[in-house]
């Protein structure tokens, strides 16, 4: 059975993620930082330094929200990255960031699918995905998706949440995500569903080698796994 955020509403998973990202848009930059500590901005420095000795020229950012990946990847100096999103909400909010710190020229967003990529194969000499995969409603169309528009030898850098397994952070942290970060979420967002939802959908995600067995199905090779703070989270890569 598929997570959902709203779980009184009949459309499917993709319909519900995109209306849960369209209302809580404006807020998503501030209580990422504000709920992780500041922490989620090391974890992307650290995901992108991955792709530092492959230099890629044309980057794809999956799921890329108001676009924090997309600008972080930039010290990559690649000529031109492109974001996708099926939150038109979030798409907005980041356009605004690009025009604000004057990058509309280095980085185009785009309304689109990330399980349905309007590109053809072979496209992209890396593909990044921040937070997103684990609200793709078929996770394995997604990431097969992510390999069909990577080149040969292209590089898939992937940072999800994980579930950190010893004691006793286990514990602590489990206590925060279900009984404090929703009640934050919802007194600062006004939409306590996409609080409730992050929990259960980090809990439903098979991450660790789980997530890089299914890495190696789609197709990927040299796969590798980095568990982050105590594995709060995981950032994943493989190459093609």
């Amino acid at each position: 059975m598929s997570v959902v955020p709203y779980k009184d509403v009949q459309a499917n998973k993709k319909s519900q993620v995109a209306q849960m990202f369209n209302s809580i848009a404006g807020k998503y930059d501030f209580l990422n930082h504000f709920l992780s500590a500041g922490v989620d901005i090391y974890w992307r420095k650290k995901a992108i330094g991955l792709l530092e000795s492959s230099r890629p020229q044309l980057l794809l950012d999956i799921a890329t929200g108001t676009g924090d990946f997309a600008i972080e990847a930039l010290r990559l100096q690649p000529k031109k990255i492109i974001g996708v999103d099926i939150s038109e909400g979030m798409l907005a909010v980041g356009q605004e960031k690009l025009k604000r710190k004057n990058l509309t020229d280095k980085i185009e967003l785009q309304l689109g699918d990330s399980e349905n990529l309007n590109f053809p194969d072979n496209s992209f000499d890396a593909v990044t995905a921040a937070f997103g995969v684990r609200n793709f409603e078929n996770l394995h169309q997604g990431l097969s998706e992510i390999y069909r528009v990577l080149k040969p030898g292209g590089k898939v850098v992937i940072l999800e949440f994980s579930k950190p397994r010893a004691f006793p952070f286990k514990q602590g942290y489990n206590f925060y995500f279900k009984n404090i970060l929703p009640v934050f979420g919802k007194l600062i967002s006004k939409d306590r569903a996409a609080y409730t939802y992050l929990p259960e959908s980090v809990q439903a995600f098979p991450d660790g080698p789980d997530f890089i067995k299914i890495l190696k199905q789609v197709g990927f090779n040299t796969t590798e796994w980095h568990s982050l703070t105590f594995g709060i989270s995981s950032i994943y890569t493989g190459v093609k």
